[in-house]
C-alpha cells in the first residue's frame, strides 16, 4: 500500500530547498504527495526560470528536479482542492515537511486557518500526531512570527530553519552543498536516510 510523505512548497524564497528535500524522499524509495501553494509558483518561475502548471506538472516537475520521475514517485494534488486525500486524516501518509514554509503558511497553520491544501494538509498531520517539519526562511523575524511558530512547536511541529552548517565543507561550500544540509536535516527530522552532507565527526577539517 503506497503511504507517501506530504511535501508542501509555500510561496517563500527557497525552493531549492524544496527540490532537495522531494530528490532525497525519492533516492531514499520514499513516495511524495506534492502540494505547491499559488505563491510557490511564481517563485519557482522566478528562481529556476520553470513554470508549475496543474495540467503538465508531470513534466515541469521532472524538469524542476532534473530527473525522470517513475508513475507511482509523485502524487501531485493542487493547492485549491481541499477535498483531495491529504486533507483527511484517513488518508494514509507518514507526515509531512512544508519546505520552504513561508510566514503566511506558518501563520495560517499555526491558527488552523485551512486556506489551502497546503495548510488543511499539516493540520492534519498535527492532529494525527505524524511528523511535521516546517522549514521557515524569513530573516529576521517579527514577534508575531515567532509566536506562531512556538504555537507550532508546542502542536508537535518540527521548527528547522533553513541554517546551513558550515562544518561539512567549510568556508567553500557551494550553493548546493548549503542546500543539500538543510534537506539532510529534513530528512533527519522525518527519519529518513540520506547521505546529503558529511556528519560530524569530533575532529575539526576532517576530510574535507
Amino acid at each position: 500500500m503506497r503511504e507517501p510523505w506530504v511535501v508542501g512548497v509555500s510561496g517563500a524564497s527557497g525552493t531549492p530547498y524544496a527540490a532537495a528535500v522531494v530528490r532525497g524522499l525519492l533516492d531514499a524509495g520514499q513516495p511524495v504527495d506534492l502540494i505547491v501553494s499559488r505563491a510557490a509558483r511564481l517563485t519557482v518561475l522566478d528562481e529556476t526560470g520553470r513554470p508549475f502548471r496543474d495540467a503538465h506538472w508531470a513534466e515541469d516537475l521532472a524538469g524542476w528536479l532534473g530527473r525522470d520521475l517513475a508513475p507511482d514517485d509523485v502524487r501531485h494534488w493542487p493547492a485549491g482542492d481541499i477535498a483531495a486525500g491529504p486533507s483527511s486524516g484517513s488518508y494514509r501518509v507518514r507526515g509531512m515537511a512544508v519546505v520552504p514554509a513561508s510566514t503566511a503558511a506558518c501563520a495560517g497553520i499555526a491558527i488552523g486557518l485551512s486556506k489551502d491544501l497546503l495548510q488543511r494538509a499539516a493540520e492534519v498531520n498535527l492532529k494525527e500526531r505524524r511528523p511535521v517539519v516546517l522549514v521557515p526562511r524569513e530573516t529576521p523575524v517579527t514577534r508575531s512570527h515567532l509566536e506562531h511558530l512556538i504555537a507550532l512547536h508546542d502542536a508537535g511541529a518540527v521548527v528547522l530553519p533553513a541554517s546551513p552548517g558550515f562544518y561539512g565543507s567549510g568556508a567553500s561550500a557551494t550553493a548546493a552543498q548549503l542546500v543539500d544540509f538543510v534537506a539532510g536535516k529534513v530528512l533527519d527530522a522525518l527519519g529518513v536516510p540520506h547521505t546529503l552532507f558529511r556528519r560530524w565527526s569530533g575532529e575539526l577539517a576532517a576530510e574535507r
